[in-house]
This record gives C-alpha cells, structure tokens and sequence, in this order.
C-alpha cells in the first residue's frame, strides 16, 4: 500500500528536531525486525512519545501504526493525518474491535506501537500494565519489544503547560531486546516480565540522563524516588481518580 502521508510527516518530525537542536540518544533500535510484524510497548510520559517511540524504528526503516483513543481520529486536523498514517483508532467502549484491527495489521507484517500503561504517567514511573501488548504480540505470533522514552515530558506532559519550542531538551529512547511470545504462554507472566524489563529500561534512562534540574522550581520533571517533584505512584492515582471524576461530573 502507497504511503502518502506518514513520510512526509516523519520530515517534518526531523526538522523540528533539527530546528529545536534536540539532543537525541538512540539505543537498540536495531532490534526492531527489519521484516515482519511486532509490537512496541512504550512507558508514557508525553503527549509526544508516539514521535519519539516511531523515530526508535527509523533504522529499521519500519513504519508504526500506533493505537490511539479514538477522539484524536475525530479532530478535524489530527483525524486526516492519523487515518493517512494508518494508526489504529482505539474506542474503548469498544474495545475488541480495535485489538483485533491491531492483531489484524501484525499478521500483516506491520509494526504496532502500544502505551500499555493506557495514561500518561504522572509519577514519571511505569504504571501497572494492561495485558493487551503481551496478547496481541502472542496471538499474532510476533516479537515484543519494550521501549523506554525520558526527556519528552519536558517538551509536553500532563499537568504542565507544553513548551514545544524548549531547544536543546536531550531525548533519550532505549529500545530492548525481543521478548519472544512462545516463551511466554501465560499473558499475565509476559505481561510482569515486560514491566520488569520496561522499568530496567526507564531506570537506565532517567539516571543517565545528562540533565539535571536547574533547582527547586524545575525539579517537576524528575520523578520523586530521585529527588524530583514529580507526584509518587500513590499520589498519581489519586490525581487520576480525581480528573475522571471531574470529567464524568
């Protein structure tokens, strides 16, 4: 199938890059299977992570189809480019039909991209995951790739105004090693063991990245357990619970 749009997207994603002089740090992305279906299964911390978790892919020369809540696929400019680039629209009031689209599009060789943790995370730290990842990578019969992003929510996350234009913000995006879903034929054991290696992987980043706060009133990007601001798991939840109770209201 001719691709029309997402190239020319992915351009325009570098000349911003090229433009704000992001300082961009890119392991492991040969692991993504140059051929093939796979799943990539990406902590949240940004608005902006399904551009960063697709660029992992560029050496492979992959293009990824990422789920996304449905509203996006309803905006009048987002809509036209999400439909062009074959994302995958997810409803979750009806949620089967978007996995088996998901499951549909691996068998067909496309790389998927999938937040499990379904939210941004405000505590900075991986969430509990939804087994969705590890069941799709297993129905399909494709590798499971985990991948870890730090520094994006710096640029635009939840709660803090977006400064799309902050320059010279270092991005980290480390892609790990396959998970092979014939080893794993207990979905809720895959699923432990990606939040295991994803969480390894977020740890790495965050503590190697060259950054550090430049004091008290910038400290909102770091998460709690280094010193940072940023709200723990428990007040997170809490922050989550009160924000659907206010939409619902």
């Amino acid at each position: 199938m001719s691709e029309l749009v997402y190239p020319p997207v992915i351009a325009a994603a570098k000349t911003m890059f090229r433009v704000l002089d992001l300082r961009l740090t890119v392991e492991g992305s040969h692991h993504v299977p140059r051929t093939g279906g796979a799943v990539l299964a990406s902590n949240h911390v940004s608005y902006l992570d399904f551009i960063f978790c697709g660029y992992g892919a560029h050496e492979s020369r992959r293009l990824v189809r990422f789920m996304a809540k449905h509203e996006v696929f309803a905006h009048t400019v987002s809509g036209p480019l999400m439909r062009g680039m074959k994302h995958i629209p997810v409803d979750r009031r009806a949620g089967a039909g978007s996995y088996n689209a998901a499951v549909s599009a691996l068998r067909r060789g496309e790389v998927v991209g999938v937040f499990p943790e379904a939210t941004i995370s405000r505590s900075l730290t991986v969430k509990e995951l939804k087994s969705g990842a590890a069941r799709m990578a297993q129905q399909a019969g494709v590798p499971l790739l985990p991948v870890a992003l730090w520094g994006t929510q710096r640029l635009w996350t939840k709660g803090r105004p977006k400064n799309l234009t902050r320059r010279h913000t270092p991005i980290t995006i480390l892609l790990g090693e396959p998970m092979d879903p014939a080893d794993w034929p207990d979905t809720n054991a895959m699923t432990v063991e990606l939040k295991s290696r994803l969480s390894a992987l977020v740890d790495r980043a965050q503590r190697e990245y060259p950054d550090k706060p430049a004091g008290p009133e910038d400290a909102w990007w770091q998460p709690a357990h280094l010193g940072g601001t940023a709200p723990t798991l428990e007040e997170a939840a809490e922050l989550d619970r009160r924000g659907r109770r206010t939409a619902a209201s």
